[in-house]
């Protein structure tokens, strides 16, 4: 069974294209992540185009950004990073869950070259912020959840034609065990962990009072934080080495230089049609 599970994560990891999407400023993004951010990834794997056809989203992954080793005062944090971790102290890092991998320690600089976007908690304070990098951490080496590898992979079969119990179950209640996560489940839990919502049931009653119903964290998916009216959406695109930021001073070039596909969907200054 070993063979099988491998086999089927390399297949589902295998990235089928680049990115036609305009790229983030991964050094702007550092300068400005705070404890407690999801970044959120839209990946190019055929698990991404998988979970993007799913949620009808371009976001396919979430990862929690813990800051640096040297930012977090707790001792026992910092040694349980180190068993996973073996990089600076200095470096900015996510904790995220991964197909094949489990939950893991990773460096922002892993993306380098991905179109991100930052999902920022409104009001988080610093304590509870606290909190949630804490979760994270402490669920470093939980592995995948295997039953939501499989029904994945079921996603890529003609399921229509196969019987009802074949089916997949992802996203709903039938998950794996409670010692498993993916990438969004382990974020959705951290910040249960302080009560933040995320899309809870909100119902108001004849008095006028409002009450929230929490959200099941296994039903979360990365489109969540981006939907989320609880998360302010922060982008950094990647504006080029000579604008520094001001969009006035970025380095237009003639859209001739690009291929015959590409004239037909940009076109150069003070042009009403493309090429």
């Amino acid at each position: 069974m070993k063979w099988f599970y491998n086999s089927l994560v390399t297949f589902l990891n295998v990235e089928t294209g680049a990115t036609r999407r305009p790229l983030s400023d991964l050094d702007e993004m550092a300068d400005n992540l705070q404890p407690g951010d999801i970044v959120l990834v839209e990946g190019l794997s055929r698990v991404s185009n998988v979970i993007r056809w799913v949620t009808h989203s371009p976001w396919t992954h979430a990862a929690l950004y813990i800051g640096t080793v040297n930012e977090i005062k707790n001792a026992h944090l910092v040694n349980t990073i180190a068993d996973y971790f073996d990089g600076a102290d200095n470096e900015p890092l996510l904790i995220e869950s991964r197909l094949g991998q489990g939950t893991v320690a990773q460096p922002l600089r892993f993306y380098t070259g991905s179109h991100l976007r930052i999902a920022r908690p409104k009001g988080l304070g610093k304590a509870d912020a606290d909190s949630v990098v804490s979760y994270a951490i402490s669920r470093l080496g939980v592995p995948y959840d295997i039953r939501q590898i499989l029904d994945l992979f079921r996603f890529l079969l003609p399921w229509f034609v196969l019987p009802r119990r074949w089916r997949s179950s992802l996203f709903k209640f039938r998950s794996g065990p409670s010692t498993h996560t993916v990438c969004s489940t382990m974020v959705a839990e951290a910040y249960a962990q302080v009560d933040f919502p995320i899309l809870p049931l909100v119902r108001e009653i004849a008095d006028g009072t409002i009450r929230f119903y929490r959200r099941n964290p296994k039903l979360c998916t990365p489109s969540d934080f981006d939907y989320s009216p609880y998360f302010e959406i922060i982008k950094y695109p990647l504006m080029g080495d000579t604008s520094q930021g001001d969009y006035q001073l970025l380095p237009w070039r003639d859209a001739s230089e690009l291929d015959h596909e590409q004239r037909g969907i940009y076109i150069n200054k003070n042009t009403e049609t493309a090429l």
